[in-house]
Parts: C-alpha cells; structure tokens; sequence
C-alpha cells in the first residue's frame, strides 16, 4: 500500500520543491489556514472510509466513492502541467484538456489502487507553514499501528477560484508529482503526446485488474 510511495530517494522531492519557488517555507502561520485544512482533512476522512471497505468495494467501488473528493481536493490541471513539464507549453488545447481528462482518471485510480486495505490507520495534524509563494505546507502524521514509524505527509497547497487545493504530496521525502514529471516528459519528449497517453491508460487497466 504506502509502502510504494517509499522507495525512492529523497532527492526525487527536490524537483517538485523548486518548481513552487526557492524560499518555500516562510514564518509559521498562514492566511485562513482553517480552510486549507479542511480540504485536506475531508479528503482524509474520505479515504479512510475507503480503506476500511476496500476489500468489499473492490477497485471500481473505491473509485467511485474517491472520484469526486479527489477532483475536489487536488488542483488538477496545475498538477497536469507540472508532470508533462516543458513539453505542456507544445500541446494544443484540446491535448491538454485530454490529458487533464485522463491523468485525473489516472490519479482516482491510483488512490483506489493503493489505499485498498485498513489496520487502523490514521492522520495526526502536526502543524503548517506558510511559504513564499503564498501557499500552505500542512504538515500530517500518517499513523499505522503494525509499524514503528509514522509515515510524514506534508501537503503543498495553492489556491485557485474554487479554493484551497492540493498542488503535492510528500510521504518521508517521496514525491510522487516529481517521480511523474520526470516519467511523462521523458516519453513525451521521446515518443510523442499519443504515446504517453496510451501508457497512462494501460498504468490505470493495470490497477483495476489488481482489485
């Protein structure tokens, strides 16, 4: 589950980092940090409801039940740019409204995918920074009870019109925003638009076929 978002090194996380800017972590506190809060925390709520019926839900019930907290919650199409990288800028608008359409699809899956089974996991809030670019880091204790350690969350959040929502993730220093980037404009580069897309869509068969 979790554990697959541990495996590589810290130094993955950098690229994410300084995309949002150099001096990312300002004076503690932030502006109507409560709000920014909340999004995560309902996001939370919600995916721990689908861990504990995961094994009943099945892949496609756990997508269902995450699809819309998961558009609420992240901030999509910023989050579609940072992965495509320099290469966004080449695609026409209609390429980038598809691979909005289907990285969002693609990220539903994954969640439905990973967090599938429960042993009374839980969030800790443990505090928050505002930074310089005039987002919130909202730091998180992912607590499992068969492991010594807590898993470190931290949200990266922006704003847009709708509000607060999730730009990143960080678990112990793994981001997968950057492990994406650095993937997605690799083939793009490479083997084309077309290409990327048809892998993305084979990465989310993969996972429903896992159940």
């Amino acid at each position: 589950m979790i554990n697959k978002m541990l495996k590589i090194y810290f130094t993955l996380a950098i690229i994410l980092w300084s995309l949002v800017g150099n001096n990312v972590f300002a004076a503690s506190g932030s502006e109507n940090p409560s709000s920014a809060r909340q999004v995560v925390e309902d996001f939370q709520q919600v995916l721990l409801a689908v861990m504990k019926q995961g094994k009943d839900l099945g892949f496609q019930g756990r997508y269902d039940k995450l699809d819309q907290t998961v558009r609420n919650s992240h901030y999509l199409y910023k989050i579609s740019r940072l992965v495509v990288g320099p290469e966004w800028k080449k695609l026409s608008k209609e390429q980038q409204n598809q691979f909005v359409d289907v990285f969002t699809d693609y990220s539903i899956s994954a969640y439905a995918n990973n967090f599938k089974e429960f042993d009374g996991e839980s969030f800790k809030y443990v505090s928050e920074e505002k930074t310089s670019q005039g987002g919130i880091v909202l730091h998180y204790l992912f607590q499992i009870p068969s492991e010594r350690k807590d898993v470190k969350f931290d949200y990266m959040m922006k704003k847009n019109d709708e509000g607060w929502r999730i730009l990143f993730i960080i678990a112990d220093g793994v981001n997968d925003v950057a492990l994406k980037r650095s993937e997605f404009s690799s083939i793009i580069e490479k083997q084309g638009f077309d290409a990327l897309i048809t892998k993305i869509k084979e990465k989310i068969d993969n996972y429903a076929k896992q159940s």
